[in-house]
């Protein structure tokens, strides 16, 4: 399946089964890729983190939502496992990993600003 970027309604049934991995992921940062299901503000997409793999320390200027759909997400908060929900409110800052690698679904209102 290629990137989505209609601005319709959109309906993705399998993604808990494995279904995310029908999409075209695309290079975003090195050892992370990503899917857009929907282009702009805000934005929808799927980000698929190798093992080791991570993004450096951001700060958030709108609210993101993330739901981990396979394989643990890290912050310095703690380790978050598939089905975990998290929710990074405008202001906050961290910087996330996956050890084993993984796949989120990620919503944002706004871009992040990177710190470094």
């Amino acid at each position: 399946m290629t990137e989505i970027a209609a601005r319709e309604p959109q309906f993705f049934s399998t993604l808990l089964d494995g279904g995310w991995r029908d999409f075209t992921f695309r290079h975003f940062r090195d050892g992370v890729e990503i899917a857009t299901l929907m282009d702009g503000e805000p934005g929808v997409a799927l980000l698929r983190y190798a093992p080791g793999a991570g993004v450096p320390r951001h700060r958030h200027t709108g609210l993101e939502t993330i739901l981990v759909l396979e394989g643990v997400q890290s912050d310095e908060r703690g380790d978050y496992p598939a089905g975990s929900l998290i929710l990074n409110p405008e202001g906050t800052v961290h910087s996330v990993w996956s050890q084993p690698g993984c796949i989120v679904l990620i919503q944002w209102n706004r871009p992040v600003e990177f710190l470094i």
